[in-house]
This record gives structure tokens, C-alpha cells and sequence, in this order.
């Protein structure tokens, strides 16, 4: 059975960094690719990093506004982390781990953490 925990969340001022991290057990060799996203309150739920493991090693993509300042890693099969730098207010919200199984058309998700960022 498949479980995504995430852990790292909190309260950190404008210009403060957090890193989460989501810990994937179960047949974790299931998922090449996994991710963040992330809603804030009253908002639709958005994408912002993926990682996906290759031949070459891992592929990161992130939506634009994230760029230059949040950083996806893979620590191991079991682990993938978001560190988050020069947050903004507006990033507050709840950060969902992400697994779609690449075998099977089905997305796992975490319980969610959440990141405040104060003005």
C-alpha cells in the first residue's frame, strides 16, 4: 500500500526558507516522477516542481514563479524534498507531495503541510 507523508511545514517570515519533505512508502519503484504542489486559501490547487529519475539522472521542471528559489531533490527512492527560499506571503498554503503511479492511471497524494509565509 502505497502512503506519502509530508513534514517540514511552518511559519517563517517574507524572505525565509523552509524544506519540506515527503516520505513515499510502499512499491515506491511505482514512481519515476514525483512533486509538489500547493493551494492557498481559496484557491485551486497548483503545480509547482516536479522531479522525474532518468537514465542521466533526475529531470526537475517548476512553474515560473518558483524559479531560482525552490529546489527539488530526490534524497533516495523513499524521499523527495522541496527546499524553499526567499518565500513570499503569497505562498502561503497547503504543500501536497504528489506520485502518479506510471503504471496504473492512478495519483497519490500526501495529507498536505502547511507553510505560512508573514508580511
Amino acid at each position: 500500500q502505497v502512503g506519502l507523508v509530508e513534514s517540514g511545514g511552518g511559519v517563517v517570515e517574507a524572505g525565509g526558507s523552509l524544506r519540506l519533505s515527503c516520505a513515499v512508502s510502499g512499491n515506491v519503484f511505482r514512481f519515476n516522477t514525483l512533486g509538489w504542489y500547493r493551494q492557498a486559501p481559496g484557491k485551486q490547487r497548483e503545480w509547482v516542481a516536479t522531479i522525474t529519475e532518468g537514465i542521466t539522472g533526475g529531470t526537475t521542471n517548476y512553474v515560473d514563479s518558483v524559479k531560482g528559489r525552490f529546489t527539488i531533490s530526490r534524497e533516495n527512492t523513499k524521499m523527495v524534498t522541496l527546499q524553499m527560499n526567499s518565500l513570499k506571503p503569497e505562498e502561503t498554503g497547503v504543500y501536497y507531495c504528489h506520485a502518479p503511479d506510471r503504471f496504473l492511471s492512478i495519483d497519490y497524494w500526501g495529507q498536505g503541510t502547511q507553510v505560512t509565509v508573514s508580511s
